[in-house]
């Protein structure tokens, strides 16, 4: 595997500095006056959600240099979005019209800063999702999916449990390979997510043969595309469809071509990306045992952080080793600690991170009546029913109950059954 700084850049799009995006959908009027609203894709609603996002944006970012970065945005001519749209080299159509338009500006405007961080992820993730759209002959420009889906995060979930780069819902994670329990979430990890994505958009085209249609039914489902086909007759022109298709799936097309076309013109809109400081390189080592990556971290000295943004698939810090090998992924620095003090790591307070018990003995059983045996008593002189009750431990009522008796009258010889 190629030694990729897995996760550092994960969080990129998530700096503390965002405003809050309040506008959660657009309304645009058609030619003929009727107007329509379009939600916001998740990637641009997205908000901080994890302190350790603020550790990263602190040690590895940096205002780059590329562009002149200002806080404008300048005027831009409808032909001139339609030039620079047909200019971009992509199998996918990119039409301009007003949503288009809004969503560019949205882009190139209130979302601005965040562009520059999903920028500065260029350079570690795209190598990830253009292998993969190659690998299935796929669109190239399917690499910005993400930006729209997630914002470039791993670790994002959407408000309806869709999570990781590519959104996956839980079903069809599992259906295309994503394995999920309560410790694993593999719908967050980069290359395991990316592959999937890249096989469901590649069933997704074999069904449609239209790429707008694909990424339609990416988002909201073949079901509710095959419903929307229906009810307009038989369209399948995606901008047909528009007014019958759900208000989140209306402006998902628009917020994909837009995505397109501020990822490739952002110095035109005046957004320099910010530049990664990298970390040093990074490897993988299987993990065949149970591991805390909190062991690791107090251990070799590292910041746990680091140790989950190179592996966001470990939902709990636990890896489960002893259920199937793990790829643990760390700088070069934390490999080689955890190389020279593997005993060392593994048995760390084992009381405290390793206490999932394999057996455990059941307590014995000290009363003889709980192990199944009658207990009784010879009743003596002077004895009464409830002094008997009380030496026990049991009720008179109970006493009562086993032996028959009405009142409270014994006689000294007879046996009484305690239990």
């Amino acid at each position: 595997m190629k030694k990729l700084c897995i996760g550092i850049l994960a969080f990129l799009s998530f700096s503390p500095l965002f405003a809050q995006q309040t506008e959660k959908s657009i309304v645009v009027r058609s030619s003929s006056g009727v107007e329509a609203a379009a939600d916001l894709p998740e990637g641009m609603l997205s908000e901080t959600d994890s302190l350790y996002l603020d550790w990263i944006s602190k040690n590895y970012i940096n205002l780059g240099e590329n562009c002149t970065a200002t806080s404008t945005n300048p005027e831009v001519s409808d032909s001139i979005y339609m030039d620079r749209l047909q200019r971009i080299p992509a199998i996918i159509e990119m039409p301009y019209n007003e949503v288009v338009r809004k969503f560019i500006d949205m882009y190139a405007t209130r979302l601005r800063q965040k562009i520059a961080f999903m920028l500065s992820a260029n350079n570690f993730y795209m190598p990830i999702f253009e292998e993969a759209l190659d690998l299935h002959d796929l669109p190239l420009e399917l690499k910005y999916l993400p930006v729209i889906e997630s914002a470039l995060n791993p670790m994002a979930t959407s408000r309806q449990g869709a999570v990781g780069l590519w959104q996956f819902m839980l079903a069809t994670g599992k259906i295309y390979g994503l394995q999920v329990t309560s410790l694993i979430d593999e719908r967050r990890d980069p290359i395991k997510s990316t592959r999937a994505a890249a096989r469901y958009l590649k069933d997704l085209y074999d069904i449609y043969h239209d790429w707008n249609l694909v990424l339609a039914a990416y988002n909201c489902g073949p079901g509710t595309i095959n419903k929307a086909i229906r009810r307009s007759g038989g369209e399948k022109d995606f901008w047909k469809l528009y007014n019958y298709l759900p208000q989140e799936t209306r402006g998902y097309v628009p917020a994909f071509i837009a995505a397109n076309y501020i990822m490739t013109y952002y110095c035109e809109h005046n957004i320099s990306p910010l530049e990664m400081r990298m970390p040093e390189g990074t490897d993988t080592i299987h993990i065949s045992r149970p591991l805390n990556l909190q062991q690791i971290a107090a251990v070799c000295n590292s910041n746990i952080d680091e140790l989950r943004a190179l592996n966001p698939e470990f939902k709990k810090d636990i890896i489960p080793g002893n259920e199937k090998p793990y790829a643990l992924r760390l700088s070069n620095k934390m490999m080689s600690c955890f190389l020279e003090n593997e005993d060392s790591i593994y048995n760390y307070k084992p009381e405290v991170y390793q206490t999932r018990r394999s057996k455990v003995e059941v307590a014995d059983i000290k009363s003889s009546a709980k192990s199944g045996k009658a207990v009784y008593h010879r009743i003596r002189n002077g004895e009464t029913l409830g002094g008997i009750a009380a030496k026990y431990g049991v009720s008179v009522s109970q006493l009562r109950r086993l032996n028959g008796i009405k009142g409270s009258n014994i006689r000294a010889g007879r046996s009484l059954r305690i239990r």
